[in-house]
């Protein structure tokens, strides 16, 4: 067997060094394969290295031919229960929120669609690249840990060793192979000699041209590289040559902030370089065939090395980390994720490693310039989250504290006290900040799921990260101090927002930590000990410096300190007092301090420390919305909206509320009130003696008293949320789920909101959970969304009771908003307009006292000061809102009260009893009145108005008598409303009565005058038929000499800018349509076609595939032509100026000719001149088709022979041959009149050119041939396009275009009729001749084309066009009529032709029985299609039934006819029969056609046959799309760049036109377009639609829309989330449905040609879009 094995192997297999051999075989080898130079395929590199040095090993590693060796192994293995499979960039991730430990656990596409997963609620995103599946992981998930792939076996459940299958000869040689291959590659990897260090950075594109003298496209190809493994080799020859490109590297970035790091390395390393990643990736390749292998190899990467700890070729790895280049580190991650991580023994081991080198891990990140995700330290994600990791890590390696400690020791200014300091941080500080903000991730890992058991081990281990902890929130306890300016603004705007970010970074890891307490009482206990002893220790330098002082009020007097918020130092940062404050309420919640109260220190607390700091805290908000703290800037603002803002307030705001209750409840309710008033600075006004007369300050400055009345609103604010915010649990006796019920209850109080908005108005758990799916269907329905706009939620009815005006988390603008919709909607169900408080739930025992605040005597001597003020209003000392708050404190109390008296007992006391205190009078002697007393004085007050429902359910409540809360008395108050609802309605109908009779007698008056546009109105709708040649009662037709006469009437339009009217004729003024004419694919049927080359294109015959068309479309305003000129010559001028001032695009681009209405701002880029139909009235006794065809036979020779003479007209139309012919019918002297007036004459001009120039991408030219062809081939394009619309949307054909279209239409129809007279006429009859030529053969008219290549509605619309000019030299007496219907008619018979060359094999469908008229026309299909057979030969299959060849023709035909009956409707003018609805025979009548259409063949047999020589157009339609966006993402996140050799593209874009995927946004895929580099989408655009295209950008999962290389916009997806909303950004990872509306939405704006207004409008209305470069897209 050994004679078969390699040479080099069979000599490996008997040496004692292995290592010797194989280094010395790969030290001749490598550098011969990877150093050929700078440009050798790498193809061959690969080949070489997999047989020169792959195979040798693994010879050696089977001990026989690997292919069958590897597959043995493979064959033996059992496969693992782990997926892990490594998620490629932007491919679909799933994580279940129903079952997954922490949103980290991710399943690819293929498990989720085979788990259980895929019923539940579950979030999907798109892969940053790098983490791996965790299905089969039984600790990522709760339930469903399996997909049907990875389910186990029961047998193999005993978990033996998987080594156990291998021989032991076979496991040294791996171990032999592997040490070698790992050891060869970590030595090479991290070869560090100082001449030689192997790292290239990210070289700038302009430095590499100057350096290396490459071109632009070389360097920006070599940048990509750089940009995505890191570096990239850019010089290759000697050594002098390359040190000399270095310096010049050096030289020119060393002004950006650092410079690139340049190495000339030996070509030898870098060779060695590059094949130790390839030995990585084979490693990684082999231990795919079996666990055995990856065992072995995991156990020869953690062998401890000679050097002791941390010696292991992993740590190696792990430690050298940050000085490898991108992709060195890559690969490696790629190796440990395949082997180590899927090795649950071993991931064990590796975890312990890494967290022992944690520090020295991340100090290596921090001062790394490369992205997290290419750092080591991005694998802690893999090991930390896994629970059982997380607490081995905590109890043995002491991670929590390192983590913690590692941070702070990373943050390293503070101030004198020792609290951290970011002012006037560097660049390099704030980035250093950034990357540190990474270890409160890891810290969020281990501490993501909470232990269900504690050991002693891990309560100490906690408890002392919990230490550390504190120690850092001690730093963050009062930084960033602010004081009140006074006098002058603050000059510098202070630095915030590292404060807060770190805050932010922290919010989750308070709230986890209290969660961490919240499932263990000892660990509870001791943490609130020792973050009560951390808060002493803060609050040590309390009193110093602040005098005592004391105050007395109401009989009641409290010793405090005397300081001032608007004069001294106040922080917003109290993180130590925060978490105090949860845990407080933990030990209410886990009811610890009922059943341990001797172990609680609660008895050493002192209440007035522990609310001091949360109340300066809520006394500076409230001072900075009394306008006091103006001064300081935005930065303070900007910090309290932060501090009330979702994202913080959580562990900000609503724990110094909490704090606030916690110290109130331990005190006497007078002295808490009496405190607050101090710090609120109102103490003065309200604790004087005369304090209701009005404490005496008429002479006040008005400021001051605007600001006392603010803060007195806040402060009684505060009161209330002191005593009313009971939702927490342990707080108040609520459930968990009462406290969002009620978040989501008062946010819909505000206006319905979609789910999206709802889920940001709600705090997210570190799950990024917000919990509201649980309860939201008891508090709300959901109403789903139309076309546009999106689904909301709306408050149920019968919630709106629970609605509290006084919500904290209101801010102004919202408390006001939802007062108003609240008042709106009683007043529409005929209730009372009061928002009395709702009812409350009852206090937790540790909480109970603090109802006793709203019954003290200080609180009752403010209301009744402020009842006081209101009674006699003469100054401005009070304010409606704060009567308003008082009125709502007093229903507080009242409801209280009645809630005690229904749930106490008999026997009990009750201890509240506000009514009494209420309606006491003041002492002896002040007798000041009682507050029920004023109360009743108010109800009265004009001036209360507002207040008046409210005062009276107060007094209500208070009427003891009325105990079933206050119902009866609503009874006579409803009866009362009734009475003034009736007599409104009286009132209302009467004035109806009045305005009716009024207008009666006006119509009377002015009689004449209706009448008249009566009549005119009849006259434009009837269709009578006077002026009809043909008997009254004959249908009505378009086309033929029996054409319907319209009745002539004069048609009168305003222009839009001057506001006159003018009647349209052929010799007045000329008024002009805007319009808007482009190139357009959108009916296509070869999207392949090479574009034609412009200058050599003959347009005159459109192909039936229709590749490319001119489209032209209008809003359907008019204007004079020359108001038309004077407004676009402004717009010019205005944009020359703008081009000087400032350089950025506009919606619309001037120098192309683009304007936007003057009206309707709609995107346009000329004008379409409007004309009559010239009526020309025919004899009857016209010529049949023989003697037509003998007539123009004769005047085409003349024709020939008078162009003969003329020069040749232009260098295309030099084909005519002389001919000598008979000038009988013809006279080419007869020099016909031009009818219309010169302004018409220079509109035809200037819209033929415009469309000549947009269709054929020329340069204008007035004299151009084909301008004329252009012209009428956008007639025919339009009409087709808009027929094709009409299918679709199963619209009828005539009455329901919207007026624009069919403006549009009728004028481009009679724009071509005249666009001849604007043009040469030979050239013109030129046209003609060869247009006939196609359908008569012509023997002067050379390459006539062949049938099959005509789109026949395009031949009718030119050749009947452009007729015009031979009629007007018509001597013979023909009308235009007659020919028209002639030429129709060979058209049609033409296209059946056309159609019956073209149908398919008959499908094997049943026969249907047919009647009389039916097998007439089979028949006639049958000898037609016969006919032709003799004509074509045997190239027609032969057809037995007539039935099949009929339907063809029928189906094929209709969207033709269709076509000629719109045209020929806007020609003529002629009314639309009323019951078209494509009833066949109707629509043959109106066309004035047979409706068995092979009459017109079979009729004249004899004259056509000589002249014979597929098919309904399916509409065109956007790609499919499949129906789960997943589907997209995956197929976007397989596409590679096709210009970056197996790259990933970063913006994968889909065409929704043709379904190419493309890859935009970026520099690898520029390609050239008329001398400029634009993006893929830009380049697509071009060859797909005719510079306008449709594309979906899968990963923002945003449609985006181009036009042109400068116009784009987004717009909305059609895919939603099962709440109606679109993702765009795929920021919430709800799964994505396609909404087939939406979508057909989208394809109509295609199909319209609407795309480039939709994006000028958009333009219009949002500025930023102008800014984009679309065309790197």
């Amino acid at each position: 067997m050994v004679s078969l094995l390699p040479p080099s192997t069979q000599k490996w297999l008997q040496v004692t060094d292995l290592y010797k051999e194989v280094y010395h075989h790969l030290a001749r080898y490598v550098p011969k394969i990877y150093c050929l130079g700078p440009n050798l395929n790498p193809q061959s590199e690969d080949l070489l290295a997999q047989m020169l040095l792959q195979a040798p090993l693994e010879w050696y590693l089977c001990g026989e031919d690997p292919s069958t060796g590897l597959a043995k192994l493979e064959q033996n293995n059992q496969p693992s229960q782990l997926c892990g499979h490594v998620f490629k960039v932007g491919e679909p991730t799933y994580s279940c929120r129903e079952c997954a430990a922490d949103p980290t656990c991710v399943l690819c596409m293929q498990c989720f669609l085979g788990s259980v997963h895929k019923e539940h609620r579950y979030r999907m995103t798109t892969s940053g690249g790098g983490g791996f599946c965790d299905c089969g992981d039984t600790e990522a998930w709760k339930k469903g840990p399996y997909c049907q792939k990875h389910e186990p076996n029961i047998s193999d459940s005993c978990q033996e060793d998987p080594l156990a299958h291998l021989s032991t000869d076979m496991i040294a040689r791996c171990y032999n192979v592997f040490s070698v291959v790992l050891k060869y590659a970590v030595d090479m990897l991290t070869w560090d000699k100082e001449d030689e260090l192997p790292l290239v950075m990210f070289v700038f594109i302009y430095t590499l041209q100057k350096a290396v003298n490459c071109t632009q496209k070389e360097a920006v190809s070599f940048a990509t590289t750089v940009d995505r493994d890191g570096r990239k080799s850019v010089r290759f020859g000697d050594f002098a040559f390359c040190e000399l490109a270095k310096s010049v590297i050096v030289r020119n970035t060393s002004r950006q902030s650092k410079p690139l790091r340049v190495q000339v390395m030996h070509s030898s390393v870098v060779a060695h370089q590059c094949f130790a990643l390839k030995a990585l990736h084979w490693l990684g390749h082999v231990i795919g065939y079996s666990d055995a292998l990856r065992r072995i190899l995991c156990q020869v990467g953690l062998e401890r090395g000679p050097e002791g700890e941390n010696s292991s070729l992993v740590d190696t790895l792990m430690l050298c980390d940050s000085k490898m280049w991108k992709g060195a580190r890559n690969v490696y991650h790629q190796l440990f994720m395949s082997s180590l991580l899927m090795d649950l023994k071993y991931k064990k081991l590796f975890a312990i490693q890494f967290a022992k080198n944690y520090e020295r891990l991340q100090s290596d990140y921090v001062k790394d310039d490369h992205d997290r995700e290419f750092s080591v330290t991005d694998l802690s994600v893999q090991m930390f989250t896994v629970p059982s990791l997380a607490r081995m890590l905590i109890t043995e390696e002491n991670l929590m504290t390192t983590i913690i400690r590692t941070f702070v020791d990373h943050l390293r200014h503070r101030d004198l006290q020792g609290r951290f300091q970011f002012e006037r941080y560097t660049a390099q500080q704030a980035f250093k900040f950034r990357r540190v903000q990474s270890l409160i991730g890891d810290l969020k890992y281990v501490l993501i799921s909470r232990p269900t058991e504690w050991s002693d081990q891990l309560r100490e281990k906690f408890l002392e990260g919990l230490d550390t902890f504190l120690e850092l929130l001690k730093c963050m306890q009062g930084m960033d101090p602010v004081v009140r300016q006074v006098g002058q603004h603050i000059e510098m705007e202070p630095e915030w927002e590292a404060a807060f970010t770190l805050q932010m970074k922290l919010t989750h890891i308070i709230s986890m930590i209290q969660e961490w307490c919240a499932t263990d009482e000892r660990v509870l206990i001791e943490a609130y000990k020792k973050c009560l002893t951390a808060l002493t220790h803060c609050h040590s330098g309390f009193a110093d410096g602040e005098q005592p002082i004391t105050l007395s009020m109401c009989g009641h007097s409290v010793d405090t300190i005397r300081y001032c918020v608007s004069q001294e130092k106040v922080s917003i940062h109290l993180p130590v007092s925060r978490l105090l404050a949860g845990l407080h309420v933990l030990l209410s919640k886990m009811e610890v301090a009922y059943r341990f109260p001797e172990q609680l220190p609660l008895s050493e607390l002192s209440p007035p420390m522990l609310i001091e700091h949360p109340l300066r805290c809520l006394v500076l908000c409230a001072q900075v919305h009394a306008g006091m703290w103006r001064r300081n800037g935005f930065s303070l603002v900007n910090q309290i909206y932060y501090y009330h803002n979702v994202k913080c307030r959580v562990e900000m705001f609503d724990k110094d509320l909490i704090m606030l209750q916690a110290g109130a409840s331990m005190m006497d309710p007078n002295h808490f009130l009496m405190i607050v008033l101090s710090r609120f600075e109102l103490y003065h006004i309200f604790s004087s003696a005369d304090c209701r007369k009005r404490y005496n300050r008429e002479n006040a400055n008005k400021d001051v008293v605007q600001q006392n009345n603010t803060l007195t609103e806040e402060m009684l604010h505060l009161i209330m949320m002191v005593v009313g915010e009971r939702f927490e649990a342990g707080i108040g006796q609520v459930e968990g789920c009462d406290e969002i019920k009620r978040e989501i209850l008062h946010q819909l109080c505000i206006r319905p909101m979609a789910h999206s908005e709802l889920v940001k108005a709600l705090p997210e758990n570190e799950n990024k959970e917000t919990g509201m799916e649980r309860v939201i269907d008891c508090v709300a329905s959901f109403k789903k969304p139309g076309v546009t706009g999106r689904g909301l939620y709306e408050l149920r009815p019968e919630c709106a009771k629970q609605f509290n005006l006084y919500f904290h988390h209101y801010s102004r603008a919202d408390q006001s908003k939802a007062e108003e919709a609240q008042r709106k909607l009683k007043r529409q169900n005929g209730e009372d307009t009061a928002l009395p408080p709702p009812v409350l739930p009852p206090f937790c025992p540790l909480f109970a006292s603090l109802v006793n605040i709203l019954q003290c005597d200080v609180l009752l001597g403010m209301l009744g000061a402020v009842l006081q003020w209101a009674v006699e209003p003469s100054a401005g000392h009070w304010s409606e809102s704060m009567l308003q708050r008082v009125l709502h404190l007093i229903g507080m109390a009242l409801l209280e009260e009645h809630q005690q008296l229904e749930n106490s007992s008999e026997d009990n006391d009750v201890y509240f009893n506000f009514t009494l205190k209420m309606s006491r009078p003041g002492e002896a002697p002040s007798n000041t009145a009682s507050v029920l007393a004023l109360l009743e004085n108010l109800q009265n007050a004009p001036h209360l108005e507002v207040h008046e429902d409210m005062i009276r359910w107060l007094l209500k409540c208070t009427d003891t008598s009325a105990s079933p809360l206050f119902q009866t008395a609503c009874d006579k108050d409803k009866a009362e409303r009734k009475r003034k609802a009736e007599m409104a309605r009286l009132r209302r109908e009467k004035v109806m009565a009045q305005m009716s009779e009024m207008q009666r007698h006006f119509i009377n008056e002015n009689k004449e005058l209706f009448q008249q546009s009566l009549e005119e109105l009849d006259a434009s709708t009837s269709t009578s038929l006077e002026h009809s040649p043909a008997s009254p009662d004959a249908a009505l037709a378009c086309v033929g000499p029996r054409r319907s006469r319209p009745r002539e009437k004069r048609q009168v339009v305003t222009c839009i800018l001057c506001q006159e009217e003018q009647e349209i004729r052929a010799d007045g003024k000329a008024m002009v349509l805007a319009a808007f004419v482009q190139r357009s694919t959108v009916m296509s049927k070869n999207r392949t076609r090479p574009p034609h080359d412009p200058k050599r294109y003959d347009p005159l015959f459109m192909h039936p595939d229709l590749s490319f068309g001119t489209h032209t479309g209008s809003c359907g305003h008019i204007m004079h032509s020359h108001c038309w000129q004077r407004y676009f010559e402004a717009v010019q001028a205005k944009e020359q100026r703008r081009q000087q001032r400032l350089r950025v695009h506009t919606s619309y681009d001037v120098g192309n000719g683009e304007f936007l209405c003057p009206l309707c701002e709609c995107l346009s880029n000329t004008v379409i001149p409007l004309s009559t139909d010239r009526l020309l009235l025919s004899s009857c006794d016209q010529p049949g088709l023989g003697q037509w065809l003998k007539i123009s036979g004769q005047q085409i020779k003349a024709m020939h022979s008078a162009h003969r003479k003329l020069q040749p007209v232009s260098e295309y139309w030099n084909a005519e041959h002389c001919v000598k012919g008979t000038h009988m019918f013809l006279s080419p002297d007869k020099c016909p009149m031009n009818p219309y007036s010169s302004t018409i004459k220079e509109m035809l001009t200037t819209f033929g050119t415009a469309t000549y120039k947009v269709g054929l991408k020329v340069h204008p030219n007035e004299q151009d041939p084909r301008i004329p062809i252009m012209c009428w081939s956008s007639c025919a394009y339009t009409i087709q396009s808009i027929e094709r619309l009409l299918v679709d949307e199963k619209k009828p054909l005539f009455g329901s275009l919207p007026c624009r279209q069919d403006d549009c239409l009728s004028s481009l129809a009679r724009f071509g009729s005249a666009c001849w007279t604007a043009a040469c006429q030979p050239t013109v009859q030129g046209h003609f001749i060869r247009l006939l030529a196609a359908l008569i053969p012509d023997p002067q008219v050379e390459a006539s084309p062949c049938i099959l290549d005509v789109d026949m509605l395009h031949l009718l619309v030119s050749v009947v066009l452009s007729y015009g000019s031979v009629h007007s030299q018509d001597s013979s007496g023909l009308s235009v009529d007659a020919v028209q219907l002639h030429l129709f008619h060979l058209i049609t018979v033409a296209h059946m032709v056309q159609i019956l060359l073209t149908s398919g094999p008959e499908e094997v469908t049943m026969e249907q029985e047919s009647g009389e008229v039916e097998r007439g026309e089979e028949e006639g299909a049958c000898r037609l299609y016969n006919t032709l057979r003799t004509h074509v030969g045997s190239s027609l299959p032969e057809v037995g039934s007539g039935w099949h060849l009929w339907r063809c023709v029928k189906t094929g035909i209709l969207p033709y006819l269709r076509g000629a009956a719109l045209f020929f409707h806007h020609l003529h003018g002629v009314p639309a029969p009323p019951e078209l609805h494509g009833q066949y025979n109707v629509l043959c009548g109106y066309l004035s056609l047979p409706s068995n259409l092979l009459q017109l063949f079979h009729g004249q047999q004899e004259l056509l046959e000589p002249l014979l020589h597929g098919f309904p157009r399916e509409s065109n339609s956007l790609i499919d799309l499949p129906d789960d966006y997943s589907a997209l993402i995956n197929q976007a996140s397989s596409f590679t760049c096709p210009k970056s050799g197996g790259d990933k593209s970063r913006a994968p874009t889909l065409c929704l036109v043709c379904g190419s995927m493309l890859c935009s946004q970026s520099y690898c895929c520029q390609t050239e377009l008329e001398g400029e580099d634009v993006g893929a989408c830009t380049a697509h655009t071009f060859a797909c639609g005719a510079g306008v295209g449709i594309f979906l950008r899968v990963r923002e999962s945003q449609v985006l829309f181009l036009a042109g290389k400068t116009k784009g916009c987004f717009y909305a997806p059609p895919y939603l989330d099962d709440y109606g909303e679109t993702d765009q950004g795929l920021r919430r990872g709800n799964p994505l449905h396609l909404c087939h509306e939406r979508y057909r939405k989208i394809q109509k704006l295609w199909r319209q040609h609407s795309i480039t207004e939709e994006i000028g409008h958009a333009q219009e209305a949002n500025q930023t879009l102008v800014g984009i470069d679309w065309q790197h897209l």
